[in-house]
């Protein structure tokens, strides 16, 4: 039996690392404690308990976390700190013995926070409290809206694929997904809050629907009628998953955007399978014409991890020229590190670390000339543009339909709304084109 009493004039602070499906569970997090009398901290002010929700995708993630922790004991002096998330299910005997750190929660306790904290009394090490990853069954909904415009709705979590360098399925378990049914209704209750621009987020979106019978295409159908919202936004959809049924759906929808971000992680067949990847080359090939034929302005995003292993200087040039061939808008490069427990430790030749750094690079030019030209062809064309809050003393920014950040000068009244402007130069610092007014 939870003592309501115990959290009266308690104070929260809440940070988050890693993907957007965090930032989604993170808002959760704060509305459980919020409707229970836990207020979020001011600025400036010392919060009662301190909420870390971590990332462990890299070995560079797990240090990031454990800096921040400590960051955290030394701002919020005596706060109960806990800390949840992808680290704390993979290694929670490591965290639990970070200075002043009093809970673990894994995977599966996560959105139950409130049943694991107690008294908020301090504790010489810190409570782990997990579930085997085997056994991670629940499918906890969350969304959120963070401190901008569009929200992130979790329509699905964990992951069955097992490749060879991820760690997720450990971190987060097997499959599973809300209902559309369940879905739908949260979309709409952003809609009456205002909410313009929905992303739908998770671990492996297209897997939606294993357990209840649905697809991700029934999901889709069923959110873009939802009145209200502007813009929907689908985050990484694995290439096998996303069918021309998906694509022609967006294509004709009322309200899902023109844009896809699509995970190749490499341009090399061999290096594919080495990975344990569920496509090949000419698949992907043909996912991104089949996108460019039917929606040609889409903008089309790209992961790919340089330095895995057994990806010689070979295969390395092999993926480049790969990626160089897709008519595709943008690349998110990640520099592979090992992780424990993954079978890639297995595979030689290693990569040197310098190396795939170098590699990394290499990749990020690419990208860059590939989101310049992207900006380029669609510079005097006029675009839908939802306008997001600016930072103080920032210019007013947003993104069209298919993503081109666009900057033009403050306007109050645009904050949140959609409106079509003509997309002019490029910025003083090239990441964006200058809206002009019409």
């Amino acid at each position: 039996m939870i003592d309501v009493h115990t959290f009266e004039n308690k104070t929260a602070a809440y940070y988050t690392l890693g993907c957007k499906l965090n930032f989604a569970e993170t808002s959760t997090l704060g509305k459980i404690l919020e409707e229970n009398g836990i207020r979020k901290v001011r600025p400036g002010e010392k919060a009662d308990i301190c909420v870390v929700n971590t990332c462990s995708v890299t070995e560079l993630a797990d240090k990031k976390c454990r800096q921040t922790i400590r960051k955290i004991a030394r701002q919020h002096p005596g706060a109960f700190i806990v800390v949840t998330g992808c680290y704390a299910q993979l290694k929670p005997e490591e965290i639990s013995h970070i200075p002043d750190v009093d809970l673990i929660l894994g995977a599966e306790q996560k959105l139950d926070i409130l049943q694991y904290l107690g008294d908020l009394q301090k504790k010489q090490k810190g409570n782990i409290v997990t579930t085997p990853t085997k056994d991670i069954k629940k499918f906890s909904p969350s969304c959120s809206r963070g401190d901008r415009t569009r929200y992130f709705l979790k329509v699905q979590d964990g992951c069955d694929y097992f490749c060879t360098y991820c760690t997720i399925p450990f971190a987060r378990g097997r499959s599973r997904s809300g209902t559309i049914e369940q879905l739908t209704a949260q979309a709409r209750e952003v809609a009456l809050s205002g909410g313009k621009e929905i992303v739908i987020t998770g671990v492996n979106i297209g897997d939606f629907g294993k357990q209840t019978g649905e697809t991700f295409l029934d999901l889709i159908e069923s959110l873009d009628q939802v009145e209200g919202i502007e813009h929907y936004r689908i985050s990484s959809i694995e290439p096998n998953l996303l069918t021309d049924d998906i694509i022609s759906f967006v294509a004709r929808s009322k309200r899902f955007a023109p844009h896809f971000h699509i995970p190749l992680q490499s341009g090399s067949d061999t290096v594919l399978k080495l990975m344990h990847r569920h496509y090949d080359t000419d698949l992907f090939a043909r996912k991104i014409e089949t996108i460019r034929e039917k929606i040609p302005d889409a903008f089309i995003g790209v992961d790919l991890i340089t330095g895995v292993r057994g990806e010689t200087e070979e295969l390395f040039e092999e993926s480049r020229r790969f990626v160089e061939s897709l008519d595709i808008s943008q690349l998110h490069v990640f520099t592979y590190s090992e992780r424990p427990g993954t079978q890639a430790l297995k595979i030689n030749p290693v990569v040197p670390v310098p190396e795939r750094h170098e590699r990394c690079r290499r990749m990020l030019e690419i990208s860059e000339k590939k989101l310049h030209d992207f900006y380029y062809k669609f510079q005097g064309t006029t675009r839908p543009v939802l306008f997001e809050q600016p930072r103080k003393g920032a210019p007013m920014h947003g993104f069209t339909d298919n993503y081109i950040r666009v900057e033009m000068p403050y306007r109050k009244e645009w904050i949140n709304t959609c409106r079509p402007v003509k997309l002019g130069e490029f910025n003083e610092s090239g990441d964006a084109l200058l809206a002009i007014e019409i």
